[in-house]
């Protein structure tokens, strides 16, 4: 693909030189809009310009932004005139057809503008910014009288040169001064004007060297000579400590690298105004090198590829046999098989025939403890890609996958997009889960299902993994559409451990339960500590409680602007809205009544922290979850910290459930399984089983067996005896009855459309309006809604939402197409033109 691309572009390159024509570039542009813009090149960009080149356009009357060339042609746009482009940024393009081709599909299928995907696609410190700023005009006479607040204003300007409307607000103590600078733009006093930056900058560390002079011995001896004589001690001192780190007299070519300036500067035993004077004196030179933003990995230290188990052996063989006639592979494997194994033995046979890998995961905590593990095997070849990183770090990934200085990378859904030129093979691990699936903002994307388009356009075999695969993975398996292997013995000697069920309502009538934990679970948790084992609590609700009440008038804290009770935080002692982010401070009274009685009602993450603090006060305990993971070294600390046994109970949401390796964990408490099971979506059953089951699934992973404890109302639930018995079979068979008795994916496909307006009438009518437009030419079968959501407002805006059920043999594409006529003909209506939409393709709930 590479070299036809080149071919390519160089007959057109050679055909520009056979006569004089205007040419255009159809130019993808980050930002929401349906069509590619179309801009006129100027007379020397022709033949340098490549398709996949980002370039400097001009979009709208002021906005510059950084776009992406997705051909190049000699038809001049109907509608307006093209503006030329600015400047090119790239001389070899590092997108392919292939990459833009991808875009494309994306856009199409998942009912969004390309310019969405770009935006998303591309790190932002490779998109130029363009930054609005003023300045004072050079030739400005004064004509008319200007006020003394615009004098003001013009003086503050001139001292600083030039200012964004930002410093200028701030230096001149104004909130707003966009009409200020319009009236000194409409007397000509100051230009406004766009100032183009490029966000990204590569990382550089200060380094000295000796004059190449004195680097030769005798020079050098020389030097040494006089500063003795001359009692020059401290310029001597830093003379010697870089002998000792760079050997010039044994080795003179090694003083070219030089010395970290910062070696030399955090020794508090040397001088810094003596490294000055021997810099001013020409004795040393300063010089700057750019250096990688990631650690170096002793490669010295690497292991080999892991030894496989039988059963890991069989399953490898297994996958590649049927990658010789399937493009996709399910693995199906319980908790702590060793499928990692599995898939390191698949990545090195990748990089030996010379291809590229990438390995996506749910959930950044799991890059962490991952990427340990596949660093001491693979070495400077991985790199890693997600959103804890800097603009700058994900840069540094997505250049070094252009370049070839990763072989195989690491990451999150958005690493789909990374440039791969010649990708041999994609692992989607965990690919149940719904994370995978990007819900704001567009593309509404699935990373597994976007993974198997990409593994297509690369001839690259993908492979699904998970111990609790989705319902929709698993029937394409049982079907014939994938390839499927199974693992169910767990890894050595390991056992899958025993789950019992907590009766929550036994306790209450037999008054055993101490606030919301049964006695018997504290008994569990005080021996298991006594054992020196790890425990693992799992409460997938954060903050310290889901709402407060007054007790007097059952009054509730409520978000102003949300449809949702605000959750009450012990940390910040403040009450939060987990949609919005508004906060506000407890109030002393209720606001209602004036009554004193305010009590927190049920419980999350930091309550059950709190509550374990004081009932195991020796105990080192740790939280995980949205709240105390926001830095990028936050999830890598807290699981080292585990890893070390510096840590006896580990408190967490969701987050612990994803494929965490831990030793020493051998019980495991789950709570509030109820709410997942009765939660009114028809995924509910297969993701509590899910997530249940990955939660257990932490437990006992080496000789020690694990336990599992889950507190619950109704110890009778099918499901839960289902996951009691790690039956997925059934659970499967069960759901899958349900899906085709009443026409769920995957026997169907769905179109999930939300409708948001701050008028809740306006809202349901432009709802039901679209419902019937909808359902005149599909069917009011197919049609579902419209229906209010669980929370129906968020942000100040009423939610409506429509389902749109239609067989999976339908023309999906004839179908896209008139749901977007009707919802432009939504758009249309006078009423209706502030509506806000957003569709979902595929949805996961």
């Amino acid at each position: 693909m590479a070299l036809t691309c080149t071919m390519q572009t160089l007959e057109l390159q050679s055909s520009l030189f056979e006569e004089e024509t205007t040419w255009f570039a159809d130019v993808i542009v980050p930002t929401s809009v349906p069509n590619l813009y179309t801009y006129r090149l100027m007379r020397d960009h022709v033949p340098v310009l490549q398709i996949g080149a980002r370039v400097i356009v001009q979009f709208g009357a002021s906005k510059v932004l950084t776009g992406v060339v997705y051909s190049l042609h000699q038809n001049p746009p109907k509608k307006y005139q093209a503006k030329y482009i600015l400047e090119i940024l790239d001389e070899n393009p590092f997108l392919q057809i292939l990459h833009l081709d991808l875009y494309r599909w994306i856009s199409e299928y998942y009912m969004c503008n390309i310019g969405d995907v770009l935006n998303n696609a591309l790190p932002s410190g490779l998109k130029i910014s363009s930054l609005s700023k003023i300045q004072t005009n050079p030739d400005f006479v004064a004509t008319e009288i200007l006020t003394e607040r615009e004098i003001l204003l013009l003086e503050i300007i001139a001292k600083h040169k030039s200012l964004t409307f930002e410093e200028l607000g701030r230096f001149a103590d104004v909130k707003n001064p966009y009409h200020l600078v319009k009236a000194l733009v409409d007397k000509k006093a100051i230009i406004v004007y766009e100032e183009v930056k490029e966000k990204y900058s590569p990382k550089t560390i200060q380094k000295i060297r000796l004059n190449p002079y004195y680097a030769i011995s005798e020079n050098l001896k020389a030097l040494i000579s006089i500063l003795e004589s001359g009692k020059k001690i401290s310029q001597l001192s830093v003379i010697m400590k870089y002998i000792s780190f760079v050997p010039v007299l044994k080795s003179p070519e090694l003083n070219n690298k030089g010395l970290d300036k910062s070696i030399i500067n955090k020794d508090d035993t040397l001088s810094a105004s003596a490294v000055a004077t021997l810099i001013k004196n020409e004795v040393f030179e300063t010089f700057s090198v750019v250096v990688s933003r990631f650690k170096d990995i002793d490669e010295s230290h690497l292991d080999k590829i892991p030894r496989l188990s039988e059963d890991q052996e069989r399953a490898y063989i297994e996958i590649l046999n049927l990658f010789k006639e399937k493009d996709t592979v399910l693995l199906h494997g319980i908790t702590g098989s060793g499928k990692t194994e599995v898939f390191i033995k698949l990545i090195q046979q990748a990089l030996e025939s010379g291809t590229q890998a990438l390995y996506l995961l749910p959930e950044i905590a799991l890059t962490t403890q991952i990427l340990q593990r596949m660093k001491v095997v693979f070495g400077e070849k991985v790199g890693i890609y997600h959103s804890k990183f800097s603009d700058n770090e994900r840069v540094e990934v997505y250049m070094g996958i252009a370049q070839g200085k990763y072989q195989f990378v690491i990451g999150v859904r958005s690493a789909i997009f990374l440039p791969f030129d010649n990708l041999g093979l994609i692992i989607v691990d965990e690919e149940h889960e719904s994370s995978y699936k990007q819900f704001d903002p567009a593309p509404r994307y699935h990373a597994r299902d976007v993974a198997m388009v990409l593994g297509k356009k690369h001839n690259a075999k993908v492979l699904l993994g998970s111990a609790t695969p989705s319902i929709e993975s698993t029937y394409h398996a049982k079907t014939d559409k994938f390839g499927l292997v199974t693992m169910n013995k767990r890894f050595g000697d390991a056992q899958l451990p025993d789950i019992e069920l907590l009766n929550t309502k036994l306790a209450i009538k037999q008054k055993t339960i101490k606030g919301e934990y049964t006695s018997e679970l504290l008994q569990i948790i005080g021996d298991n500590l006594a054992k020196k084992q790890q425990t693992l609590l799992f409460q997938n609700r954060r903050g310290y409680s889901p709402y407060l009440q007054c007790e007097d008038c059952s009054w509730v804290g409520l978000c102003y602007q949300c449809d949702v009770s605000l959750t009450y935080h012990y940390k910040g002692q403040d009450l939060r809205c987990h949609y919005c982010g508004h906060h506000e401070i407890i109030p002393k009274s209720c606001p209602a009544c004036g009554g004193v009685k305010l009590k927190n009602k049920g419980f999350g993450t930091e309550k059950v922290e709190e509550d374990m603090q004081l009932l195991f006060p020796k105990a080192r305990i740790a939280r995980m979850d949205m709240d105390t993971t926001k830095s990028k070294t936050a999830f890598q600390t807290m699981i080292q910290d585990v890893e070390n046994g510096d840590i006896d109970m580990l408190v967490g949401t969701q987050m612990v459930s994803k494929g965490l390796d831990f030793e020493k964990v051998s019980v495991v408490a789950i709570f509030d399984a109820d709410r997942m099971i009765h939660y009114p979506d028809f995924r509910a059953p297969e993701k509590a089983f899910q997530l249940l089951t990955q939660v257990a699934g932490r437990a006992g992973r080496r000789a020690t067996k694990g336990k599992v404890y889950i507190q619950t109302n109704n110890p009778d639930n099918a499901l839960l005896q289902k996951i009691v018995n790690n039956d997925y079979e059934g659970m499967y068979e069960h759901e899958i009855a349900e899906r085709e008795k009443y026409n769920y994916p995957p026997f169907s496909r769905l179109i999930h459309i939300t409708l948001k307006h701050q008028n809740q009438d306006i809202c349901f009518k432009a709802a039901e309006t679209l419902c019937n437009l909808l359902g005149e030419k599909l069917g009011k079968t197919r049609v579902l809604g419209p229906e209010k959501p669980v929370i129906d407002r968020i942000r100040d805006k009423f939610l409506y939402e429509i389902m749109i059920k239609f067989e999976r043999n339908t023309n999906l594409k004839a179908i896209k197409v008139f749901i977007a006529e009707q919802i432009l003909n939504i758009y249309s209506m006078k009423e209706f033109k502030n509506i806000y939409q957003i569709v979902d393709v595929d949805y996961v709930g």
